[in-house]
C-alpha cells in the first residue's frame, strides 16, 4: 500500500465519536434505556437522520418528538410538538451516515470499512475516495427513499456508503483471495476469491431487499445496501485499467494485506 488511509481512519473515528455522543446509546451496552433516554434518542434521530418522506416531498412534519417525557391518556410517553429547528433533508443524508442504532450496527459497518476501505482509498486517492464514499451513501439513501416515499422512519447508518466500498473492491480486486469463517458444524477458516465472498454478500442483500428469507426486512434498509454496492461498482469501473495485482491475504474474517509491509 502506497498511501496511509487517513480518510478511512478518520471516517471510522468520526463514526465512533458520533455514536458515543448520541443520546441514549449508553443503554445499548447495558441492555436497557430509560424512557427519558429513548425520548432524547428519538428526538435526536428525527433531527439528524434521513427520513424518506422528507427527502422526497421536502416537507417537515408538523409534529416531532421534543425529547421530553409526559403522561397522556395512553400512559407515559414522549412529548411531541412543532419542530424547533430548521432541517435540511439533503444535508440529513450526510449526517445520517454517521448515526448507528446499536454497537452491533456500528462495529459491523466499521469492520467492513477497516478491511476494505484502505485498498480502495489507496487506488483512488484521499479526496476521490471521500467523494466516492459520500456519493455512494447519497445514492443509496435517495433510491431507498424513492422506493419508500411515504415512510416517516429515520434512515441511519453508513451501510450504503460502505456497500459502495465493497462494490468497488469487487470490481478492482475480484481475484483477491480473502479469509472467511464458514459455519459448517464449526466455523471453518477458508481462503476464497473476493468475487465469491462479495458476490454472495450482494446476493443475500438483494434477496433480503425483496423481503424474502427474513422475517423483519423493514428494520434493515437492504435496498440501500444493494444500491450502494451497484453505485460503487459503476464508479470504480473506469479505474480497472492499471489497477495493481490483488492484495495478499492476512488474518481471518476477510483479513488481507495489500502489499508487503502493510
Amino acid at each position: 500500500m502506497r498511501r496511509t488511509p487517513w480518510v478511512t481512519y478518520a471516517l471510522i473515528a468520526a463514526n465512533i465519536v458520533v455514536f458515543l455522543l448520541t443520546p441514549g446509546m449508553a443503554g445499548s451496552v447495558t441492555g436497557g434505556s430509560s424512557l427519558a433516554q429513548l425520548c432524547h434518542l428519538q428526538a435526536f434521530l428525527d433531527h439528524y437522520a434521513a427520513v424518506p418522506q422528507e427527502l422526497i416531498h421536502h416537507q417537515m412534519p408538523r409534529l416531532v418528538p421534543t425529547g421530553d417525557t409526559g403522561v397522556g391518556p395512553q400512559g407515559a410517553g414522549c412529548v411531541v410538538g412543532p419542530p424547533s429547528y430548521a432541517k435540511s433533508p439533503e444535508l440529513s443524508v450526510l449526517t445520517a451516515m454517521f448515526l448507528h442504532g446499536s454497537w452491533l450496527h456500528l462495529l459491523g459497518n466499521m469492520l467492513f470499512l477497516w478491511i476494505f476501505g484502505n485498498n480502495i482509498e489507496d487506488r483512488m486517492g484521499h479526496i476521490r475516495f471521500l467523494l466516492f464514499y459520500v456519493v455512494c451513501g447519497y445514492a443509496a439513501a435517495y433510491v431507498f427513499a424513492l422506493a419508500n416515499s411515504s415512510s416517516g422512519s429515520p434512515l441511519i447508518g453508513a451501510s450504503g456508503a460502505i456497500a459502495g466500498v465493497l462494490g468497488a473492491y469487487l470490481v478492482l480486486y475480484p481475484r483477491a483471495r480473502v479469509w472467511v469463517l464458514v459455519p459448517f458444524l464449526i466455523f471453518l477458516p477458508l481462503r476464497l476469491p473476493a468475487w465469491i465472498v462479495l458476490g454472495l454478500w450482494f446476493g443475500l442483500q438483494a434477496v433480503y431487499s425483496s423481503g424474502q428469507g427474513v422475517s423483519a426486512a423493514g428494520t434493515v434498509a437492504y435496498l440501500a445496501h444493494v444500491v450502494g454496492f451497484v453505485a460503487g461498482m459503476l464508479l470504480a469501473w473506469p479505474l480497472r485499467p492499471g489497477t495493481p495485482p490483488p492484495p495478499e491475504p492476512r488474518g481471518l474474517l476477510f483479513g488481507r494485506r495489500a502489499r508487503p509491509g502493510w
